[in-house]
């Protein structure tokens, strides 16, 4: 029992990071917690209230920010202000998800606690796995990972045309794994980038948010997919 009672401690444990990387991963991921918070706010005003709608506006909104966040220098006298902005976009990021919690809730509300778990398992099995990697294999992978997230993008675009399964099955279920990879490849990064200086805790929380939400996204439509395909069979 003594020894399971230290089995978290030992697991969250990372003494081959310097302490200065340790104290700029709290910052991370404590940012990231917030961002959660606040695109549960976003989809919670979408799905409860009537007060703002996801349309062409908010996207526009979204996009400007996270150009003003980019456009504003990283500095003391300036944290809160990009805090503020970060916030802003996690917002309007939560609220973007909103037409498609409002899909699976009409299918089954459940889809939506289990996708939630399930992006949460994966998220923190992906991100210590590149924490405890200590020879930056991960890496390598960027090349790789970005010249197919384009070729993804370009499917998508051109499924708009044809319509096939195919493609928007190679899209979803090859996104869900291309994020996957993002976690370990944008976790090792800003490991890199805090070894060599870099301490912008919020673009580096920004970078975790966005793998996050597309693999919740993902998630979430495969299981609602899943779900519906089921009571069709039944009926």
């Amino acid at each position: 029992m003594a020894t399971n009672s230290f089995l978290p401690e030992a697991v969250f444990k990372f003494d081959h990071l310097e302490t200065r990387v340790q104290k700029h991963l709290k910052k991370v991921y404590g940012t990231l917690s917030i961002s959660m918070l606040t695109a549960t706010a976003g989809a919670y005003v979408h799905l409860f209230t009537q007060i703002m709608s996801v349309g062409l506006l908010t996207t526009i909104a979204s996009i400007g920010l996270l150009v003003w966040l980019a456009a504003t220098s990283h500095s003391k006298e300036n944290e809160m202000k990009r805090l503020g902005i970060f916030a802003g976009f996690t917002f309007l990021s939560g609220m973007s998800l909103g037409p498609l919690l409002d899909m699976v809730i009409r299918i089954d509300p459940s889809i939506i606690s289990t996708a939630l778990t399930g992006t949460c398992l994966i998220f923190v099995c992906f991100s210590l796995a590149a924490l405890y990697n200590t020879n930056r294999a991960y890496l390598y992978m960027g090349g790789f990972l970005l010249s197919a997230l384009s070729w993804m993008c370009l499917l998508g675009f051109m499924n708009i045309f044809f319509r096939s399964k195919m493609i928007y099955d190679l899209n979803l279920y090859g996104g869900l794994i291309l994020f996957c990879g993002f976690v370990m490849y944008d976790t090792q990064l800003l490991i890199e980038k805090a070894r060599r200086g870099d301490d912008d805790y919020i673009w580096h929380s920004l970078d975790l948010f966005i793998d996050f939400i597309n693999i919740f996204r993902r998630l979430l439509i495969i299981l609602a997919n899943k779900e519906n395909n089921k009571k069709k069979r039944k009926d």
